[in-house]
Protein backbone atom coordinates (compact mmCIF):
# COMPACT_ATOMS: atom_id res chain seq x y z
CA UNK A 1 0.00 0.00 0.00
CA UNK A 2 1.17 3.54 -0.73
CA UNK A 3 0.74 6.89 1.01
CA UNK A 4 1.42 9.95 -1.17
CA UNK A 5 3.62 7.86 -3.44
CA UNK A 6 5.58 6.22 -0.62
CA UNK A 7 5.32 2.47 0.00
CA UNK A 8 3.97 1.62 3.46
CA UNK A 9 4.13 -1.82 5.02
CA UNK A 10 1.08 -2.14 7.24
CA UNK A 11 0.18 -4.64 9.91
CA UNK A 12 -3.35 -4.64 11.32
CA UNK A 13 -3.98 -5.88 14.85
CA UNK A 14 -7.72 -6.44 15.13
CA UNK A 15 -9.33 -6.78 18.55
CA UNK A 16 -12.27 -9.15 18.92
CA UNK A 17 -13.97 -10.17 22.16
CA UNK A 18 -15.66 -13.13 20.41
CA UNK A 19 -16.41 -14.55 16.95
CA UNK A 20 -19.06 -11.95 16.12
CA UNK A 21 -18.08 -9.81 13.10
CA UNK A 22 -14.81 -11.72 12.59
CA UNK A 23 -15.71 -13.14 9.17
CA UNK A 24 -16.90 -9.74 7.93
CA UNK A 25 -13.72 -8.07 9.14
CA UNK A 26 -11.55 -10.70 7.45
CA UNK A 27 -13.32 -10.07 4.15
CA UNK A 28 -12.82 -6.31 4.51
CA UNK A 29 -9.10 -6.56 5.25
CA UNK A 30 -8.47 -9.11 2.53
CA UNK A 31 -10.18 -6.79 0.05
CA UNK A 32 -7.81 -4.06 1.26
CA UNK A 33 -4.90 -6.46 0.65
CA UNK A 34 -3.24 -5.80 3.99
CA UNK A 35 -1.48 -8.09 6.45
CA UNK A 36 -3.49 -8.63 9.59
CA UNK A 37 -3.87 -10.58 12.81
CA UNK A 38 -7.09 -10.94 14.78
CA UNK A 39 -6.73 -11.39 18.53
CA UNK A 40 -9.94 -13.16 19.48
CA UNK A 41 -11.45 -14.12 22.83
CA UNK A 42 -12.83 -17.32 21.28
CA UNK A 43 -10.82 -20.03 19.58
CA UNK A 44 -11.13 -20.10 15.78
CA UNK A 45 -9.23 -22.22 13.30
CA UNK A 46 -7.57 -19.74 10.96
CA UNK A 47 -3.90 -18.80 10.45
CA UNK A 48 -4.66 -15.08 10.88
CA UNK A 49 -6.47 -15.55 14.19
CA UNK A 50 -4.87 -16.10 17.60
CA UNK A 51 -6.75 -16.90 20.76
CA UNK A 52 -6.36 -14.77 23.84
CA UNK A 53 -8.70 -14.84 26.80
CA UNK A 54 -10.67 -11.58 26.82
CA UNK A 55 -8.98 -9.58 29.60
CA UNK A 56 -9.29 -6.16 27.99
CA UNK A 57 -8.11 -4.45 24.83
CA UNK A 58 -4.90 -3.33 26.54
CA UNK A 59 -3.97 -6.99 27.07
CA UNK A 60 -4.99 -8.01 23.54
CA UNK A 61 -2.74 -5.32 22.05
CA UNK A 62 0.20 -6.34 24.22
CA UNK A 63 -0.33 -9.96 23.25
CA UNK A 64 -0.79 -9.25 19.55
CA UNK A 65 2.29 -7.06 19.37
CA UNK A 66 4.59 -10.11 19.61
CA UNK A 67 3.37 -11.21 16.17
CA UNK A 68 4.26 -7.92 14.48
CA UNK A 69 6.56 -8.55 11.48
CA UNK A 70 9.92 -6.81 11.73
CA UNK A 71 9.77 -5.32 8.23
CA UNK A 72 6.57 -3.29 8.71
CA UNK A 73 6.61 0.44 9.42
CA UNK A 74 3.01 1.12 10.46
CA UNK A 75 0.84 -0.72 12.97
CA UNK A 76 -2.93 -0.29 12.65
CA UNK A 77 -5.20 -1.01 15.60
CA UNK A 78 -8.77 -1.77 14.59
CA UNK A 79 -11.91 -2.99 16.36
CA UNK A 80 -13.63 -5.96 14.77
CA UNK A 81 -17.11 -4.38 14.82
CA UNK A 82 -16.20 -1.49 12.51
CA UNK A 83 -16.11 -0.77 8.80
CA UNK A 84 -13.31 1.41 7.42
CA UNK A 85 -13.86 4.29 4.98
CA UNK A 86 -11.32 6.40 3.04
CA UNK A 87 -8.32 4.71 4.64
CA UNK A 88 -5.82 6.42 2.33
CA UNK A 89 -6.38 9.81 3.98
CA UNK A 90 -5.13 8.53 7.35
CA UNK A 91 -2.03 7.12 5.68
CA UNK A 92 -1.27 10.46 4.06
CA UNK A 93 -1.01 12.15 7.48
CA UNK A 94 1.70 9.72 8.53
CA UNK A 95 3.67 10.73 5.46
CA UNK A 96 3.12 14.40 6.35
CA UNK A 97 4.81 14.06 9.73
CA UNK A 98 2.28 12.57 12.14
CA UNK A 99 3.46 9.63 14.25
CA UNK A 100 -0.01 8.62 15.41
CA UNK A 101 -3.31 9.06 13.58
CA UNK A 102 -6.65 8.28 15.21
CA UNK A 103 -9.79 8.43 13.11
CA UNK A 104 -13.34 9.65 13.36
CA UNK A 105 -16.12 7.35 14.53
CA UNK A 106 -19.47 7.60 12.81
CA UNK A 107 -22.63 6.25 14.40
CA UNK A 108 -26.10 6.69 12.95
CA UNK A 109 -28.27 6.54 16.05
CA UNK A 110 -28.24 6.92 19.80
CA UNK A 111 -26.68 9.47 22.20
CA UNK A 112 -23.22 9.07 20.65
CA UNK A 113 -24.35 10.96 17.55
CA UNK A 114 -24.74 14.10 19.65
CA UNK A 115 -21.61 13.35 21.67
CA UNK A 116 -19.34 13.25 18.64
CA UNK A 117 -20.91 16.42 17.24
CA UNK A 118 -19.66 18.13 20.39
CA UNK A 119 -16.35 16.31 20.84
CA UNK A 120 -14.98 16.10 17.29
CA UNK A 121 -14.66 19.87 16.67
CA UNK A 122 -12.70 20.06 19.93
CA UNK A 123 -10.46 17.17 18.95
CA UNK A 124 -9.54 18.89 15.70
CA UNK A 125 -7.56 21.33 17.85
CA UNK A 126 -6.96 19.54 21.15
CA UNK A 127 -6.17 15.85 21.71
CA UNK A 128 -8.44 15.33 24.71
CA UNK A 129 -9.06 11.63 23.99
CA UNK A 130 -8.45 9.13 21.22
CA UNK A 131 -10.74 6.77 19.32
CA UNK A 132 -9.22 3.30 19.29
CA UNK A 133 -11.63 1.92 16.71
CA UNK A 134 -9.02 2.82 14.08
CA UNK A 135 -5.54 4.05 15.01
CA UNK A 136 -2.40 4.12 12.88
CA UNK A 137 0.96 4.39 14.58
CA UNK A 138 4.49 4.22 13.26
CA UNK A 139 6.11 0.95 14.26
CA UNK A 140 9.05 2.48 16.12
CA UNK A 141 6.64 4.65 18.12
CA UNK A 142 4.34 1.71 18.81
CA UNK A 143 7.23 -0.22 20.35
CA UNK A 144 8.00 2.69 22.67
CA UNK A 145 4.48 2.87 24.14
CA UNK A 146 4.41 -0.84 24.97
CA UNK A 147 3.54 -2.53 27.19
CA UNK A 148 0.19 -0.92 27.85
CA UNK A 149 -0.66 -1.13 31.57
CA UNK A 150 -4.06 -2.40 32.72
CA UNK A 151 -6.31 0.40 31.46
CA UNK A 152 -9.83 0.55 30.08
CA UNK A 153 -9.01 3.49 27.77
CA UNK A 154 -6.02 1.88 26.07
CA UNK A 155 -6.50 4.21 23.09
CA UNK A 156 -6.18 7.39 25.15
CA UNK A 157 -3.24 5.85 27.01
CA UNK A 158 -1.46 5.40 23.66
CA UNK A 159 -2.31 8.97 22.66
CA UNK A 160 -1.13 10.48 25.95
CA UNK A 161 2.06 8.39 25.92
CA UNK A 162 2.83 9.44 22.34
CA UNK A 163 2.45 13.09 23.34
CA UNK A 164 4.53 12.54 26.49
CA UNK A 165 7.36 11.14 24.37
CA UNK A 166 7.31 14.21 22.13
CA UNK A 167 5.73 12.63 19.07
CA UNK A 168 3.04 14.19 16.90
CA UNK A 169 -0.59 13.04 16.85
CA UNK A 170 -3.32 13.85 14.34
CA UNK A 171 -7.11 13.44 14.45
CA UNK A 172 -8.27 12.44 10.96
CA UNK A 173 -11.88 13.17 10.03
CA UNK A 174 -11.78 12.14 6.37
CA UNK A 175 -10.93 8.58 7.32
CA UNK A 176 -13.65 7.18 9.54
CA UNK A 177 -15.21 3.97 10.77
CA UNK A 178 -18.87 3.13 11.01
CA UNK A 179 -20.04 1.18 14.03
CA UNK A 180 -22.91 0.88 16.51
CA UNK A 181 -23.00 2.26 20.02
CA UNK A 182 -25.54 2.81 22.76
CA UNK A 183 -29.17 3.47 21.83
CA UNK A 184 -30.58 4.76 25.14
CA UNK A 185 -29.52 7.00 28.02
CA UNK A 186 -29.20 4.14 30.54
CA UNK A 187 -26.60 2.35 28.43
CA UNK A 188 -24.96 5.66 27.56
CA UNK A 189 -24.54 6.51 31.24
CA UNK A 190 -22.73 3.20 31.84
CA UNK A 191 -20.63 3.66 28.72
CA UNK A 192 -19.62 7.18 29.74
CA UNK A 193 -18.66 5.94 33.21
CA UNK A 194 -16.37 3.29 31.67
CA UNK A 195 -14.71 5.60 29.15
CA UNK A 196 -14.20 8.43 31.63
CA UNK A 197 -12.77 6.06 34.22
CA UNK A 198 -10.43 4.69 31.56
CA UNK A 199 -9.12 8.15 30.71
CA UNK A 200 -8.34 8.86 34.36
CA UNK A 201 -6.57 5.49 34.49
CA UNK A 202 -4.54 6.50 31.42
CA UNK A 203 -3.55 9.74 33.13
CA UNK A 204 -2.20 7.77 36.11
CA UNK A 205 0.24 5.98 33.82
CA UNK A 206 1.32 8.87 31.58
CA UNK A 207 2.64 12.41 31.71
CA UNK A 208 0.92 14.22 28.82
CA UNK A 209 1.02 17.99 28.26
CA UNK A 210 -0.21 19.84 31.38
CA UNK A 211 -3.31 21.22 29.68
CA UNK A 212 -4.68 17.68 29.24
CA UNK A 213 -4.36 16.99 32.95
CA UNK A 214 -5.89 20.41 33.68
CA UNK A 215 -8.84 19.62 31.38
CA UNK A 216 -9.70 16.45 33.27
CA UNK A 217 -9.07 18.11 36.59
CA UNK A 218 -11.77 20.63 35.72
CA UNK A 219 -14.12 18.11 34.10
CA UNK A 220 -16.12 17.24 37.26
CA UNK A 221 -16.64 20.98 37.87
CA UNK A 222 -17.82 21.90 34.37
CA UNK A 223 -19.69 18.63 33.67
CA UNK A 224 -23.08 20.08 34.77
CA UNK A 225 -22.99 22.28 31.67
CA UNK A 226 -23.59 19.11 29.65
CA UNK A 227 -27.21 19.27 30.82
CA UNK A 228 -27.66 21.75 27.98
CA UNK A 229 -27.54 18.71 25.67
CA UNK A 230 -30.78 17.40 27.14
CA UNK A 231 -31.31 13.88 28.44
CA UNK A 232 -28.20 12.63 26.68
CA UNK A 233 -26.14 15.29 28.43
CA UNK A 234 -27.63 14.35 31.79
CA UNK A 235 -26.61 10.74 31.15
CA UNK A 236 -23.05 11.92 30.47
CA UNK A 237 -23.06 13.87 33.75
CA UNK A 238 -24.16 10.82 35.72
CA UNK A 239 -21.54 8.68 33.99
CA UNK A 240 -18.76 11.17 34.76
CA UNK A 241 -19.86 11.35 38.40
CA UNK A 242 -19.73 7.54 38.66
CA UNK A 243 -16.24 7.48 37.16
CA UNK A 244 -14.97 10.16 39.54
CA UNK A 245 -16.52 8.31 42.48
CA UNK A 246 -14.71 5.10 41.50
CA UNK A 247 -11.43 7.00 41.24
CA UNK A 248 -11.88 8.62 44.65
CA UNK A 249 -12.70 5.28 46.29
CA UNK A 250 -9.74 3.53 44.68
CA UNK A 251 -11.88 1.27 42.48
CA UNK A 252 -9.96 0.64 39.27
CA UNK A 253 -11.57 -2.15 37.24
CA UNK A 254 -9.70 -2.99 34.03
CA UNK A 255 -12.27 -5.24 32.38
CA UNK A 256 -15.95 -4.78 31.61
Amino acid sequence: MKASGHAVNLFFIVLARDQKYVKEKMMELENMRVTYLIVCGEEMDHPNIVYREARGKWDAINFGSQFTPKDINVVVLNDVDTRIHNFEHALSHLNDGADLVYCRVKVTKGPQVKFYRIADPIRKRFHIFASGELMLIKHEVFKRVLPIPPCIAEDSYILFKVLELGYRAHFCTKTYVTTERTTNTKDEEAYKARTTLGIYQALRHTNPPPWIRAFYGLLPIVAPLLALAGEDGKAWIRGIKKAVSMILTGHYPTKF
